[in-house]
C-alpha cells in the first residue's frame, strides 16, 4: 500500500484512500459525536473489489485512531470492520466506554439519511 495516501474529508465524514492515481480505493464514513462525549464513530468501511487484500482497510482503520488519538478524542466503533480490527489492536485502538457507544448508536438511528 506504499503508493496509497490517506486523507481526511471531515465536511463529508469520510476518510478515504487515494490510489497512486488519486482515485479513491476505499473509505471509512464516519461522523462526530458531540455528546456525552466527543468521539469519531466510523459507520462503514468500504474497499472497491479491485484493491481488496492489499491492506488498504487496515490503514483507514489505524490512521482513524491515529486521528483520534492526535485530537484528544475516543473512537466509537458502530463499524463491523472497525470493532474486529480494534480487538486485534488493542495497544491501538483503546475500547470505548459503553455509555458513549449507546449514545452512538442512539445518534446513527435518530439520522438514518446519513448513512
Amino acid at each position: 500500500m506504499s503508493e496509497t495516501e490517506i486523507r481526511d474529508d471531515r465536511a463529508a465524514g469520510r476518510l478515504e484512500a487515494l490510489g497512486g492515481d488519486g482515485e479513491v480505493v476505499g473509505h471509512i464514513e464516519y461522523f462526530v459525536l458531540e455528546a456525552p462525549g466527543r468521539a469519531l464513530v466510523p459507520v462503514h468501511t468500504i474497499v472497491e473489489p479491485a484493491h481488496e487484500g492489499q491492506g488498504i482497510a487496515g490503514s483507514l482503520a489505524r490512521e482513524l485512531y491515529g486521528m483520534a488519538a492526535r485530537e484528544g478524542v475516543v473512537v466509537a466503533p458502530l463499524c463491523p470492520y472497525v470493532v474486529r480490527w480494534a480487538e486485534r489492536h488493542p495497544d491501538e485502538a483503546p475500547a470505548a466506554d459503553p455509555d458513549l457507544l449507546a449514545a452512538a448508536e442512539d445518534w446513527q438511528r435518530a439520522h438514518p439519511e446519513r448513512f
